[in-house]
């Protein structure tokens, strides 16, 4: 099975609804199209594998006025996320003027205003309200993604093309992309062959862009594992000898905005790692010793995520399911997610002792938190003298 798109500047995308496991929209942006074909096959255990080959035309226009824009006016797309956030603080820091696109909510992104950055209400699934956020920006920073309630090719793939093709058309200079490493490896994953696509979608564009693929993220690793041995709750895991070199999202801001000042990085592929690869049982061990108290593990067998997702593909309502479960059987299978940094160092400019290891990072959050709770006892035990 096969089928186009073409982008085009002018009217909303529409959806191919003949088909359910292809990445095939049509749109109508710009005068001048950008192509693109992608095909569906069989792939292990009969799940469907999506490819994608995306081509600009060699002479798209560009509907810029001819006002320059500052260099220092950036938007930062998926401001409010835990990578997104940290790059509007690095980006506020060094004096750049921010532009935060934020979905419409219920609860409002003061934070982002409060540090100094403009909010702007925009949505990557609704096209129409993309152009508006563009004006006057000279450099788009792409962190966002789809929230895990909605299907993953919403945002990540028709709202980056939309986002894309408008990027294009209004004069941006530059554009960051941020990918996962090793995305090319697993078309059989539909988020990791979506960020792939995007990459080449991006490339192809014509933008001056930086792609940076990232392995993952510290942060995320609190949630998981650090405050439920804190609260004596399950901490889950699977067997498999997964190795994921975690980076801080402070420091990959950082090295973002080094590379964005880089001239002769313009059009590469980046990808951050951090210092070590950890397990996941490596990971426990360390939040043990650092909270003075054993974890309560339950482990999740491979084979378990693997019958889950074959079983959730059986029906429609639950394939959004099935496509996330399969990134997390990748990041359960025997992988290392991790490259050496020496060359990317050197090309940045930047002394690896400046990389925050996930030991100093956890053993920073342990000891904060730790002192605020023995805080908050030591009160709980005035009032019981009081009272």
């Amino acid at each position: 099975m096969a089928c186009k798109f073409h982008a085009r500047l002018s009217a909303p995308f529409k959806p191919n609804l003949h088909s359910q496991t292809s990445l095939c929209w049509r749109r109508a942006l710009i005068a001048d199209a950008i192509a693109s074909t992608c095909s569906t096959t069989q792939g292990r255990g009969n799940a469907a594998i999506l490819t994608c080959n995306a081509q600009a035309a060699p002479a798209a226009v560009n509907l810029a006025p001819g006002t320059p824009v500052r260099p220092t006016s950036i938007l930062v797309v998926g401001a409010t996320g835990t990578l997104g956030r940290q790059v509007v603080r690095r980006a506020l820091d060094e004096g750049y003027d921010v532009r935060c696109l934020v979905r419409p909510r219920p609860a409002p992104a003061d934070f982002l205003r409060d540090w100094g950055a403009t909010v702007v209400n925009a949505d990557l699934s609704k096209p129409e309200t993309i152009p508006a956020t563009l004006v006057g920006i000279h450099t788009v920073i792409d962190c966002a993604t789809g929230r895990p309630e909605e299907p993953i090719k919403t945002v990540d793939w028709e709202g980056k093309v939309a986002l894309i093709q408008c990027a294009k058309a209004m004069g941006i200079q530059k554009y960051v992309f941020f990918s996962i490493h090793n995305c090319d490896k697993h078309p059989e994953v539909p988020l990791m062959e979506i960020k792939y696509c995007t990459e080449k979608f991006l490339r192809d564009s014509g933008l001056n862009h930086v792609t940076i693929r990232l392995c993952g993220f510290m942060q995320g690793l609190i949630g998981q594992y650090a405050v439920p041995i804190l609260e004596e709750k399950s901490v889950w895991g699977t067997d498999a000898p997964t190795r994921i070199a975690y980076m801080d999202t402070q420091d990959i801001a950082r090295l973002t905005f080094i590379a964005l000042r880089n001239e002769n990085i313009n059009g590469k592929l980046l990808t951050f790692a951090g210092p070590r690869a950890w397990t996941t049982q490596e990971v426990i061990t360390l939040c043990e010793r650092l909270a003075g108290q054993d974890a309560n593990v339950t482990t999740v067998p491979v084979s378990i995520l693997r019958f889950t997702r074959q079983l959730t593909r059986l029906f429609e309502w639950t394939s959004d399911v099935a496509d996330r479960l399969a990134f997390s059987e990748v990041l359960s299978s025997d992988t290392v997610f991790s490259v050496p940094m020496s060359e990317t160092y050197t090309l940045l400019g930047v002394d690896a002792k400046d990389v925050s290891s996930l030991e100093k990072y956890l053993q920073d959050y342990f000891t904060n938190i730790l002192k605020k709770l023995k805080d908050l006892k030591a009160q709980s035990k005035q009032s019981d003298i009081y009272f």
